[in-house]
Order: structure tokens, then sequence, then C-alpha cells
């Protein structure tokens, strides 16, 4: 009997285990129209939002998106202008590419943007082609330009473990790795108008080809090693503008299906024998629209959660 209770006891731990390791919020960024920043659970349950201007110029898309340690949200809702918000609803940062540090008059597209350990922000300037280090005044402690046959016209950019920039650009599409020294250490041409790429913790790098409707994990060498493409195999998902992308602690990556349809999940978990283990498929609240977003698990989604509740009290 004894033995049989202590069976018990240790089963019932190891779903309480999993039910906290189940723990997911989802921070999403869209624009198209619906131009809003929200917090959802693992089912797309809205938990909190803000309402943004949407960029301008004719063609909107927030490209970047990031929960930061102190629980504020740094986004941008134009083409050039940075806002770090409270969950509050307050302002407490703000940077504009297009009209600070020698940019004023020029022609600047900032797609992505990263806020770093030390406080300062990273921030990847197409256009004008370069990527800069500014402290909370706004002034440049570190900048180096981006190589000018194209890259510089820049989607997405991640920090590798060494502290590269892994950045992609549309035109031609390519990964570039460049270190802090801007010299480029590694690149990988995709041919298509590429979007994302993250540094596997396997050493990999998985890529993101926007136009070119795929997903591929590619070695050092620049073999192709895994790979989705026009559709997720054995499901009824279509693949469309692929962006953003995020690797779990089990090794599962997460996937941006952008612009493909209200018929298709606009993010995605799928493991490396492509078995989907879920979907986030809420279109009414982020349209065709979502780019970008952060999947957050475990103890940072239960920490955000007692954030939020706290706001309720």
């Amino acid at each position: 009997m004894k033995f049989f209770l202590r069976f018990l006891f240790v089963i019932s731990f190891v779903f309480l285990l999993q039910g906290v390791n189940a723990e997911r919020l989802v921070l999403v960024s869209a624009s198209y129209g619906k131009n809003i920043l929200a917090i959802t659970n693992s089912e797309g349950k809205v938990l909190w939002s803000y309402k943004t201007s949407g960029p301008q110029r004719g063609h909107a898309g927030h490209h970047d998106v990031h929960l930061l340690a102190n629980g504020n949200i740094l986004y941008h809702d134009s083409w050039t202008k940075l806002t770090e918000v409270t969950l509050g609803k307050k302002v407490v940062w703000a940077y504009d590419s297009g009209e600070m540090n020698g940019n004023e008059g020029k022609r600047v597209d900032v797609h992505a943007f990263a806020r770093l350990k030390n406080g300062n922000t990273s921030i990847v300037e197409s256009g004008v082609g370069r990527i800069i280090e500014v402290n909370r005044k706004g002034e440049i402690v570190h900048q180096f330009p981006m190589k000018k046959d194209g890259r510089e016209n820049t989607r997405w950019a991640r920090f590798t473990p060494e502290g590269n920039h892994l950045v992609t650009s549309e035109n031609p599409g390519i990964v570039t790795e460049y270190n802090r020294n801007g010299e480029i250490v590694w690149d990988y041409l995709v041919k298509t108008r590429c979007y994302g790429a993250i540094r596997l913790s396997n050493g990999n790098t998985l890529i993101a080809t926007g136009s070119g409707k795929s997903v591929i994990e590619v070695t050092v060498d620049k073999k192709v090693v895994w790979e989705i493409k026009e559709k997720v195999p054995d499901t009824q998902i279509e693949l469309g503008w692929m962006t953003a992308l995020q690797e779990l602690k089990n090794g599962n990556f997460i996937i941006g299906n952008c612009h493909a349809g209200e018929n298709n999940p606009q993010i995605f978990e799928i493991n490396r024998k492509k078995k989907v283990n879920w979907e986030f498929d809420e279109w009414d609240l982020v349209g065709n629209g979502l780019a970008v977003w952060q999947v957050l698990e475990g103890r940072e989604a239960k920490r955000l959660k007692r954030k939020l509740a706290q706001l309720k009290k």
C-alpha cells in the first residue's frame, strides 16, 4: 500500500512539473491594419493588449518585438522609431533612427533591434547600412557599417552565443554573420527574399526564407540537414512568408507563418520529425500580417502572468 501511495505521489509530481513546463504565453506584434501588441495564453486568449499606430510610408509591418528582463516591451510602430512601454502602458524610452546620430533626411528603415545586458540597445539600420549600439541617452557607443552589396537592406537580426550579429537581407537573400568589428565571419546565400535566422544550440543555423516558403537548417559548411517547404508534411498547413524563429529547450522549433491566409496558423511548433505539436491561429486578433512574436514558457511565462495579475489589483 505504501509503495502504491508513493507511486501515486511520484506520478502526480511528474504531472505537476509537466504542467509548469507547459505554461506558455505569446507576445505578438501585428500590423497590416491590426496595429496591436498583445499577450495571449497558448489558446489565444488575450491577457493584455496595447494599440500601436502602425508603420507608415504605404507598407505596414512590425518586424521585431522583445519582452525585456524588466517586464517592459520594446517594439516599433514606425519604420524608424523604437519605443519601450511598461505593462502599465507608460512609455519610458524612445529612439528615432530617422532623426538621430546623423540620419536626418536619409532613408532609414529599422527592422531589427535588441536590448543588451548592459542596458544599451542594438539597432540595425537598413538603408544607411549600419549597426549601432546606443545608450539610454541615445548616444552611439559602438557602430560598424554593413557590407554594401545589398546586405544593408536588412530584415531580422539575432545574436549568436559568441556575440556576433546574424543578419538577414532581402536583396540579395543572404544571411550574414558579422563580428563586433564588422567583419564577415560566415554567410549563406538563400536566393529568396530572406527574413529570419537564428543560431541553434547545435551550432547550425535555422533560416526562414521569407518568400521561399521554407525553413532550412544549415550546417557551418553550408549543408542543408533539415527542411520544410511549401507545406508541412502530413498536415494541411501551407507555408506563406516565413519570418520569425525560436528554438525551444526540448529542441523543437517555433516558426512564424506570415501572409499564409486565414486557413493556416500564424505560428506553429514543429519537432525534428516534422510533427506539429502546437498551433497559434488567431486570425481575428492578428490577421494576415503577424511577422514577429515571442513565445514565453516555464518560469518566464509564470513571472509575466504574475505581473499581469498585479495590474488588475
